[in-house]
């Protein structure tokens, strides 16, 4: 199977018709939103027949979006410690966690990369070097700790470099713990985790990764992981906790 290009795919550049380091998107009706990295901006490109993208925002150090059930589009912006809710087609920004500089106090973040929104619109955010997970209700100013918190590390209570979380209609929250190489899963409210995937070390071995980062869930229940190291997509069929 081939792939097409739809976005880009003409050098690395800044021109209307390049990207530069893209590290996420999203699929929007008629539109992929695209986080242009290096380029340091959002980027608007149409889905089929597209030859140039449009710059709808500027000057942010975008790591990774997420979009609701009402289309708003939610983006973590690591530099800034930020992440920020932005209407589709509008030019007002709502700040939904941190935003209060660099730092470990409970209403910031330090270097925010991935996100999830749930039902009730609480928003999830792997907070990359203060190792742990946040959850911020909506509308609130302080966060919660809802997965490690307890310095970096590879006990049941710790995280290494969290990235991308899920979280499930339980309130289960699922991270891939990158430097500890192990998916861990965090009961709602509970103290510790457990090892779900991995914990044995990196390696290329069916029980191994090699820092983990993306998850995703299909309508199954399956896990998907992207392992990154090992240059693979790895399924996993989960049994309950």
């Amino acid at each position: 199977m081939s792939g097409q290009v739809v976005a880009g795919g003409h050098g690395e550049g800044s021109r209307a018709n390049q990207l530069n380091n893209p590290t996420d998107v999203i699929v929007d009706n008629e539109s992929l939103i695209i986080c242009d990295y290096d380029n340091r901006q959002l980027v608007r490109w149409p889905r089929q027949g597209g030859t140039s993208g449009e710059m709808i925002i500027s000057n942010i150090d975008c790591s990774r979006l997420t979009m609701d059930d009402q289309r708003f589009l939610y983006i973590s912006d690591y530099k800034k410690h930020v992440v920020r809710r932005w209407q589709v087609g509008e030019n007002r920004w709502t700040v939904v966690a941190g935003g209060n500089g660099q730092g470990s106090r409970f209403d910031q973040l330090n270097w925010p990369m991935y996100i999830f929104v749930d039902q009730d619109h609480s928003v999830y955010v792997s907070d990359f070097d203060n190792d742990r997970v946040m959850k911020w209700v909506e509308g609130a100013k302080v966060g919660i700790v809802v997965a490690g918190g307890r310095g970096k590390g590879n006990a049941l209570v710790q995280l290494n470099g969290p990235r991308g979380v899920v979280v499930d209609q339980l309130g289960t929250v699922y991270v891939a713990d990158e430097e500890n190489h192990r998916i861990m899963r965090w009961l709602k409210e509970a103290t510790e985790g457990s090892v779900l995937v991995g914990g044995n070390g990196k390696g290329d071995q069916a029980n191994q990764l090699h820092y983990p980062n993306g998850l995703s869930f299909d309508r199954h229940g399956n896990l998907y992981v992207a392992d990154s190291f090992n240059h693979r997509v790895q399924k996993f069929q989960l049994l309950s906790p």
